[in-house]
Protein backbone atom coordinates (compact mmCIF):
# COMPACT_ATOMS: atom_id res chain seq x y z
CA UNK A 1 0.00 0.00 0.00
CA UNK A 2 1.72 3.51 -0.87
CA UNK A 3 1.65 5.94 1.13
CA UNK A 4 -0.70 8.34 -0.75
CA UNK A 5 -3.82 5.38 -0.46
CA UNK A 6 -3.49 6.03 3.58
CA UNK A 7 -5.04 9.53 2.68
CA UNK A 8 -8.38 8.88 2.38
CA UNK A 9 -8.28 5.62 5.25
CA UNK A 10 -6.96 8.59 7.79
CA UNK A 11 -8.98 11.08 6.35
CA UNK A 12 -12.38 8.74 6.73
CA UNK A 13 -11.22 7.57 10.71
CA UNK A 14 -10.89 11.64 11.02
CA UNK A 15 -14.44 11.98 10.27
CA UNK A 16 -15.46 9.51 13.48
CA UNK A 17 -13.90 10.80 16.48
CA UNK A 18 -14.93 7.73 18.93
CA UNK A 19 -12.85 5.48 16.42
CA UNK A 20 -9.67 7.58 17.07
CA UNK A 21 -8.67 5.13 20.15
CA UNK A 22 -9.98 1.88 18.52
CA UNK A 23 -7.93 2.95 15.38
CA UNK A 24 -4.52 3.96 16.51
CA UNK A 25 -4.73 0.76 18.95
CA UNK A 26 -5.19 -1.60 15.81
CA UNK A 27 -2.47 0.54 13.95
CA UNK A 28 0.12 -0.35 16.80
CA UNK A 29 -0.93 -3.85 16.63
CA UNK A 30 -0.37 -4.33 12.76
CA UNK A 31 2.61 -1.90 12.25
CA UNK A 32 5.48 -4.38 12.55
CA UNK A 33 8.68 -3.47 15.02
CA UNK A 34 11.23 -1.25 13.44
CA UNK A 35 9.36 0.39 11.19
CA UNK A 36 11.43 3.33 10.94
CA UNK A 37 14.44 1.73 9.57
CA UNK A 38 12.33 0.31 6.60
CA UNK A 39 10.90 2.39 3.65
CA UNK A 40 8.22 3.92 3.51
CA UNK A 41 9.66 5.09 6.59
CA UNK A 42 5.88 5.14 8.07
CA UNK A 43 4.18 2.87 10.54
CA UNK A 44 2.38 0.95 7.78
CA UNK A 45 1.29 -2.82 8.41
CA UNK A 46 3.79 -5.24 6.39
CA UNK A 47 3.03 -5.81 2.71
CA UNK A 48 2.51 -9.58 3.28
CA UNK A 49 -0.23 -8.88 5.72
CA UNK A 50 -1.80 -6.27 3.18
CA UNK A 51 -1.12 -8.70 0.60
CA UNK A 52 -2.66 -11.62 2.67
CA UNK A 53 -5.48 -9.04 3.37
CA UNK A 54 -5.79 -7.92 0.01
CA UNK A 55 -6.45 -11.28 -1.21
CA UNK A 56 -8.55 -12.44 1.14
CA UNK A 57 -11.37 -9.74 0.93
CA UNK A 58 -11.24 -8.58 -2.54
CA UNK A 59 -9.50 -11.89 -4.69
CA UNK A 60 -6.72 -9.89 -5.79
CA UNK A 61 -3.58 -8.19 -4.38
CA UNK A 62 -4.19 -5.37 -6.73
CA UNK A 63 -7.08 -4.45 -5.20
CA UNK A 64 -7.54 -0.49 -3.98
CA UNK A 65 -8.11 -0.32 -0.08
CA UNK A 66 -11.45 1.35 0.11
CA UNK A 67 -11.88 3.74 2.87
CA UNK A 68 -15.57 2.53 3.98
CA UNK A 69 -13.83 -1.37 4.45
CA UNK A 70 -11.53 0.09 6.81
CA UNK A 71 -13.83 2.32 8.86
CA UNK A 72 -16.11 -1.03 8.80
CA UNK A 73 -12.92 -3.00 10.61
CA UNK A 74 -12.16 -0.27 12.84
CA UNK A 75 -15.94 -0.14 13.67
CA UNK A 76 -15.90 -3.61 14.59
CA UNK A 77 -12.94 -3.74 16.69
CA UNK A 78 -14.32 -1.25 18.80
CA UNK A 79 -17.41 -2.99 19.30
CA UNK A 80 -15.32 -6.41 20.13
CA UNK A 81 -13.10 -4.07 22.44
CA UNK A 82 -16.29 -2.57 24.05
CA UNK A 83 -18.19 -6.40 24.48
CA UNK A 84 -14.84 -7.85 26.57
Amino acid sequence: MSPGALRPIVAAVLCHPRLWGTALHQARLLTPRGWWRRAPFLPVPAADYVRFRLVTQYGSADAPVSATDVLNYVAWCHAQRAAR
